[in-house]
């Protein structure tokens, strides 16, 4: 059971019916984070809506934007997110059983997602600086210096919605996931 209110979409008004309309029409729906979201904050939404759209224009590929957040939704401890992006990494190419593997930080049939997943997960679950060589790690599998900060923003960009579900305990709405 949610802990924050949400009003139904056909219920807003402003800013909030606005962006729920483009997601509507977007996605067919507008999920229950989204809900919870813009209905206390349509500008907090808002610009997590543009950061996502940056993000499609950076040079993370979808299945490299995937594997980031189920990898982070999954250290993050965020049913909701894994549950709404096992479903989007399926649809960017992945089989479930790789959506697992992407959860457990590992990617064996590609050292360069490989590399990703552990980077994020090392990110997320650690404290202080990165040490050298898991920095080195992730350059040495391909990721140059605009991939390290566009990553950066995809971990801070997912860890958004993850905490919003996890204070809230958001009602999902997608095909769960174990």
């Amino acid at each position: 059971m949610s802990r924050l209110t949400h009003i139904q979409a056909e219920e807003a008004t402003g800013k909030a019916a606005e962006l729920f309309t483009a997601i509507k029409r977007a996605m067919g729906k507008v999920p229950n984070a989204y809900l919870t979201i813009g209905s206390h904050s349509p500008e907090a939404l808002g610009q997590a809506l543009q950061h996502n759209a940056m993000l499609t224009k950076s040079s993370l590929s979808a299945k490299e934007r995937e594997a980031i957040n189920l990898a982070v939704s999954e250290a993050s401890g965020c049913d909701y997110c894994l549950a709404a992006h096992t479903l989007a990494a399926k649809g960017a190419g992945y089989s479930e059983e790789q959506t697992r593997q992407l959860r457990r930080g590992e990617y064996p049939q590609d050292a360069h997602i490989d590399a990703l997943v552990k980077f994020v997960q090392t990110l997320v679950t650690t404290r202080g600086t990165l040490a050298d060589d898991t920095v080195a790690a992730f350059r040495n599998a391909g990721f140059d210096d605009r991939q390290v900060v566009e990553t950066i923003s995809a971990v801070s960009a997912i860890l958004f919605t993850n905490m919003i579900n996890r204070v809230n305990d958001t009602v999902v709405d997608f095909p769960k996931v174990n």
